[in-house]
């Protein structure tokens, strides 16, 4: 029998966790004493005792470094805190779309996510704790602030110390604890296979197969960047749908990434992009840590951005089965993501909603029956088949395109830039930025821009001139259960269409993250270069907020 212990603690005042859980260096969590047992029992705690007495919990990471210790002490956590069953994936790795699903179809209270995402991993990198509720998805913002509420004045905790579970081995364990007449039990799963019968059931996997190995097949290359979807990508892509094994790279997961940042863009995901570049593969795919982010790369590396991409889906989306049979229910996006869904959302006569960044919101309104199809520009695109993004999913959905048109990644979107226009866009970052500096400039920026004469002023470059329409700090009211979530980004909304946004973030583990993105339409010049269409507005954009003065930066970190 394992014995329930109660163990005395003192609070941390910094255990915010954001839309995307607590993340912080993986040393803070070794170093600070029970930093971790305090943040679990802070979960815990936040589930009313009833609803947490016998229930179903979901757990698994990226398997990035600390994963397994961690798991560890869920486990016993769990048990001391009356939850009934946990379901973990086998060696403690399943990615964060997979976790959504297996939370669903098992009627789990939630799950446990054990990931930073795309941010490095190893004992120098960073470690995430993430908590889903019983819908798949992240958890909203009341729970989240609940449990940092709680985790400010905790006292205490409890815990099984003596359990101990085996991550290896499939099946299920079963634990006596002292005063419960249940056993706890602990049931090891597969990684992959629930998350592959919910893709079996989306999309034509006949069809894929045949685009992907049969007499006239196309030729793909897929990173997995040593994170959790290299499982996947095995199992789905080359063993069922006939990839050759060559063709998928860094597919096993690693505890510090093999030393690389597993973030999908042109500049990590460099091994993809050199692989691509002279035209031996029709189509490239690379994946993020935990497998919610995903890059995709045509002929030539060819670059899809993430804004085009859930557009061009929209625009295609009944090559996917499983909306010819669900109908399709409203089309959504990050308020910062470009406006290319709206031209679509538009001509199909769909509802078309513009969500703060966070995936919750997309999620509140999938179960209420409203919404089938929403991305981020942040490289996150999905269905209303789980409540997380899902980068499998968004190439799979891809590839169905591809199998049903029987033409390249770059003609589809030459074609659909054809037939809507299209949407200039770009991000610039700027890193660990002064937080002082950043908050200051972003308040005067609000103050200059709320003025009655800031709307209407024009900004000449060259030989653009645009003109201010509109200029506010966005702000939602949610449709499904109208609450309002207010100072979501400044936005400046010129007569043509054209967006400046600017955001301030803080999902890294040190320091402010300032971005600008730019969003432009054009109808004619189609086929320019981004950087060089968008010079006009970013000159704009830098020169209204004084940015690179305020910051002291001469430029962005990063331009995506």
């Amino acid at each position: 029998e394992s014995t329930v212990l109660t163990v005395p603690t003192a609070p941390y005042p910094d255990q915010r966790p954001s839309t995307s859980g607590l993340r912080k260096k993986v040393f803070v969590f070794q170093s600070k004493r029970n930093y971790l047992h305090n943040f679990i029992q802070s979960i815990f705690s936040s589930i009313d005792l009833r609803d947490r007495q016998g229930s179903t919990v979901v757990v698994g990471g990226d398997g990035r470094f600390f994963n397994r210790t961690a798991i560890e002490v869920i486990v016993q956590m769990a048990a001391a805190n009356g939850v009934g069953r946990l379901i973990i994936g086998h060696h403690g790795i399943m990615s964060t779309p997979a976790i959504s699903c297996v939370i669903r179809k098992y009627k789990a209270i939630g799950g446990i996510i054990l990931t930073a995402s795309h941010n490095p991993g190893g004992p120098d990198g960073d470690f995430g704790i993430k908590f889903n509720t019983a819908n798949g998805g992240p958890a909203k913002e009341d729970l989240t602030n609940n449990i940092f509420q709680i985790s400010r004045t905790i006292e205490e905790f409890t815990i099984c110390p003596g359990l101990t579970v085996d991550l290896t081995t499939l099946g299920r364990q079963t634990f006596d604890l002292e005063n419960k007449f249940k056993p706890f039990t602990v049931e090891i799963v597969d990684t992959v296979e629930s998350y592959a019968n919910l893709l079996r059931n989306i999309f034509d996997f006949a069809a894929l197969k045949e685009l992907l190995s049969g007499e006239n097949h196309i030729k793909i290359k897929l990173d997995a960047m040593h994170g959790v979807v290299g499982p996947y990508v095995r199992r789905i892509l080359c063993e069922e749908l006939g990839c050759p094994a060559n063709s998928a790279i860094n597919c096993i997961p690693m505890e510090d990434f093999g030393g690389q940042h597993p973030d999908p863009n042109l500049t990590y995901a460099a091994d993809l992009v050199d692989s691509m570049r002279d035209g031996q593969y029709d189509f490239g795919a690379a994946f993020d840590a935990d497998g919610d982010r995903y890059m995709i790369l045509g002929k030539h590396s060819f670059f899809l951005t993430p804004s085009d991409s859930v557009a061009v889906i929209a625009d295609n989306i009944f090559c996917i089965p499983y909306f010819q049979h669900t109908g399709v229910r409203g089309f959504a996006r990050s308020m910062p993501t470009s406006a290319a869904l709206d031209r679509v959302a538009k001509a199909t006569k769909i509802e078309l909603y513009e969500t703060p960044a966070g995936w919750k919101f997309f999620g509140n309104l999938m179960d209420a029956g409203r919404l089938s199809l929403c991305g981020e520009e942040s490289s996150g695109t999905g269905g209303d088949h789980i409540r997380e993004k899902d980068g499998l999913w968004a190439v799979l959905a891809w590839l169905s395109i591809l199998a049903n048109r029987k033409q390249s990644v770059e003609d589809i979107l030459n074609d659909h830039w054809l037939k809507y226009g299209r949407n200039y866009f770009t991000r610039y970052d700027y890193e660990n930025v002064d937080i002082d500096a950043a908050c200051e400039m972003m308040e005067d920026l609000e103050i200059m821009i709320a003025d009655k004469s800031f709307v209407k002023q024009r900004f000449a470059v060259e030989d653009k001139i645009y003109q201010v329409e509109k200029a506010d700090n966005f702000e939602y009211t949610d449709p499904v259960d109208s609450t309002i979530s207010r100072n979501q980004g400044l936005r400046i909304i010129f007569t043509d269409g054209s967006r400046i946004i600017y955001r301030l973030s803080g999902t890294g583990s040190d320091g402010a993250t300032v971005r600008i993105y730019i969003d432009s339409y054009e109808k004619e010049h189609i086929f320019e270069d981004t950087q060089v269409m968008l010079a006009p507005l970013a000159t704009i954009a830098l020169k209204i907020s004084q940015l690179h003065h305020r910051t002291g930066r001469s430029g962005p970190s990063v331009i995506t």
